[in-house]
């Protein structure tokens, strides 16, 4: 909050309401008692003077009250206190210690209530709605009484009087709170009395020194809660007198107080000052007249929980302020810059709840393109991340000139008109640096500005600010794709995203957004990536929309590129571990297959599988058997054209399709099943071969060659019993001249 003491820079809590006060009738005396604006709809403003007059004014345009009415109740009575009461239709006047009743329209002339004499205190019960009636507590000597009034018919008022304490002495305050906690102020301190427990209810609250002045009392939030002033000190307490929250400490001892919700304006020494009712933080002085000219007397509606105006009277002139809306305060703060003090002014708002959630979201957006255009990007997006109503498409021209695909989707929302409207962030930019420049400039001339000390200490470089303004906005953009959003803002977010990730070469974050899930429109992307050489990024935004060919293209490029060093290895794929080992790290060849491999694993585009078919076996063969023998595909490939197409030389690939074919599949066709038998005779034939010829080979490789050997003629010694659809013919043509006895014992 503004700390104590401190004037805010914008217009404050108060505004006058009008270029200047209201004057006295000519002829008439300073005002000398009080004013009060009554509880009724019709804004009337009752003054009083010390030279025994009523006068009525109309605020029905509060920046120029009108006058209405005088009325003389007598030279040598002196206004002390107003009191409307609305319930039956009077106005209660205290003058020369006597009580008076007024009609509220000062029509007729004032008439005496009861016969009371040295009447010191007078406060009225709080209004009831639906009551004709209400009650009045009177300190008359060392007595405090009750009056209570009722309305009969005839506009007739019925009177009766009863006594609630004796033997009190000095009551010079009373206030009235609640149903019937009656609060009285004497020199030597305050208590509080039951208006319907009959003589002797009394609850000291507490004393006064010696040395403090007069006691005030006054009812805050509606009367649920009372102030009694100890000089420059306001104590607040509930209806059974226990303190409450923070105590108030004024500049100055108060001649009179009066709430204004959320607010607690105070005049004393010729100015008027205004505290927050929440925590008494000190808001705005507000000058009024001369020192020495007298005692200034303020009023407020009723019980000041819900007005919206404030009256002072000095003593020539009558000034009417009216309550500065929240929104009115904020924007005027943020019109001179003075966000950390709208800030604040916003949380107080907020916690106290005068401002809607609406307004709380349209402020942060509003506070965060002011801070985005004086170069300061990270506080902007945290504002903007912070209002709940600011739409993705409002940060998009910052990125894209208009018009481009999404100017449509761009609202166009000025807010208080406070900012210039959005631009390329390099015209931003340029434009705060000239900004910026200028400041420096007018302060080595001694003129003070608006724009931020840490600026003109270090200013930041063009290049800075621009890495800066895309990283924050980047942020911005990736909060936004959580939220619920149209298909084309959506696209909007991830195509832009896509663009700032490639300005500042985020590698990383550019593949892991083009191949997870994704809205980006390929149209806008594609020749900007292609250019730029993110091919690994547009492969994978081709495979993420379905492009399949485009994007096995692709990666048949990368792998040619990197098999002929024309790129640096990329070893680690988007969101892999990068403290995996060298030994498990893939080489970019490897990784490019891979990539085409989940491709063409899923594909049932038969003409596509194998027209890549032959660069992915050359890299890993591996991999393409796990093309070929895919069960993630709709339809599966045709048997006869993978053989034909098949390399003879892929004799591994062949034979592993082969066996997927009759084991998983259940192919019953007999070539297929004589041709299997073939390749893993020839390929058991070879082995054979090369374990006999491996002299040079050490122990531990020549273990690993039996098991080799041992398992592939299992294989093929179990197929043959397994299978009787192979032509044994041919089988036994091949291995008639080897050394698979056991093989050539199945014929037999």
């Amino acid at each position: 909050g503004i700390p104590a003491g401190a004037l805010p820079r914008g217009p404050g809590a108060l505004r006058d309401a009008g270029p200047g006060g209201a004057g006295l009738p000519p002829g008439l005396d300073a005002p000398h008692g009080p004013l009060r604006r009554p509880l009724r709809a019709e804004p009337l403003l009752y003054l009083g003077t010390g030279g025994g007059k009523l006068l009525l004014f109309s605020l029905a345009t509060p920046s120029s009250p009108e006058f209405l009415r005088l009325l003389p109740i007598g030279a040598t009575r002196p206004v002390s206190a107003i009191l409307p009461l609305p319930s039956v239709a009077r106005v209660l006047v205290l003058a020369d210690g006597m009580l008076l009743l007024a009609d509220p329209l000062l029509a007729r002339p004032v008439r005496r209530l009861g016969s009371l004499r040295g009447v010191a205190a007078v406060a009225a019960s709080p209004p009831a709605s639906s009551q004709s009636s209400c009650s009045l507590a009177v300190a008359v000597g060392k007595r405090l009484l009750v009056l209570d009034l009722a309305l009969r018919e005839a506009d007739e008022l019925e009177v009766q009087t009863r006594e609630i304490a004796a033997g009190v002495e000095g009551i010079s305050a009373l206030a009235w709170v609640g149903e019937d906690s009656v609060f009285a102020g004497t020199a030597s301190g305050y208590s509080l009395f039951s208006s319907s427990g009959g003589a002797g209810q009394r609850t000291d609250i507490f004393t006064l020194p010696e040395s403090a002045g007069a006691p005030r009392i006054r009812p805050l939030s509606g009367g649920q809660e009372v102030m009694l002033l100890v000089d420059n000190v306001g104590v607040v307490v509930d209806q059974s007198g226990q303190p409450v929250g923070s105590s108030f400490v004024f500049n100055s001892r108060p001649d009179c107080i009066v709430e204004v919700f959320p607010y607690v304006v105070v005049a004393a020494e010729s100015k008027v000052d205004v505290y927050r009712r929440r925590n008494g933080v000190h808001l705005q002085t507000v000058p009024i007249a001369r020192r020495g000219t007298g005692v200034l007397t303020v009023a407020s509606d009723g019980d000041g929980s819900g007005g919206e105006v404030v009256v002072v009277a000095t003593a020539y002139k009558v000034f009417c302020y009216r309550k500065v809306s929240a929104v009115e305060q904020i924007k005027a703060l943020l019109r001179i810059k003075s966000y950390t003090e709208a800030i604040s002014l916003l949380e107080e708002f907020e916690s106290d709840g005068e401002i809607s959630n609406d307004m709380i979201s349209f402020v942060h957006a509003q506070l965060g393109f002011l801070l985005f255009f004086d170069l300061r990007f990270e506080d902007a997006v945290n504002h903007f991340l912070l209002s709940e109503t600011m739409q993705p498409a409002e940060i998009f021209p910052f990125i894209m000139r208009d018009p481009n695909r999404w100017s449509d989707l761009v609202p166009r929302k000025r807010y208080w008109g406070l900012h210039p409207p959005p631009k390329p962030l390099e015209e931003v930019i340029d434009d705060g640096l000239v900004t910026l420049q200028r400041a420096l400039f007018l302060k080595k001339a001694g003129v003070d500005t608006v724009v931020d000390e840490d600026f003109l200490s270090n200013p930041p470089t063009r290049a800075d600010l621009l890495e800066l303004a895309i990283r924050n906005i980047i942020r911005y953009l990736c909060v936004s794709r959580e939220k619920s959003l149209s298909p084309a803002e959506m696209e909007g977010v991830d195509t832009l995203l896509m663009y700032l990730y490639r300005a500042l070469d985020l590698v990383d974050d550019m593949e892991k957004l083009a191949s997870s899930q994704n809205s980006c429109v390929v149209d806008e992307l594609e020749s900007l990536l292609d250019n730029s050489g993110h091919l690994r990024t547009l492969a994978f935004l081709y495979g993420s929309k379905g492009m399949c060919s485009q994007a096995v293209a692709i990666w048949r490029i990368l792998a040619r590129n990197y098999s002929t060093g024309l790129w640096k290895d990329r070893p680690n794929l988007p969101g892999t571990d990068s403290q995996e080992t060298s030994a498990d790290k893939k080489s970019g060849e490897e990784i490019a297959a891979i990539e085409a491999s989940k491709i063409l694993q899923a594909t049932s585009d038969q003409d596509l599988v194998l027209e890549h078919l032959g660069w992915v076996a050359d890299i890993d063969q591996d991999l393409a058997t796990a093309i070929l023998t895919s069960e993630m595909r709709e339809k599966q490939l045709s048997s006869e054209k993978v053989i034909a197409a098949l390399d003879s030389e892929k004799v591994g690939i062949h034979q592993r399709y082969l066996q997927w074919l009759i084991e998983d599949q259940g192919c019953e066709d007999p070539h297929y099943h004589t041709s299997y038998a073939l390749l893993l005779s020839k390929s058991a034939m070879e082995a054979f071969h090369m374990e006999s010829n491996s002299g040079e080979k050490n122990d531990k490789e020549i273990d690993s060659d039996i098991q080799f050997i041992y398992s592939l003629r299992e294989r093929l010694q179990l197929f043959l019993q397994a299978s009787d659809l192979y032509d044994p013919e041919d089988v036994l043509d091949v291995i008639a001249e080897s050394e698979l006895w056991l093989e050539k014992g199945h014929f037999v």
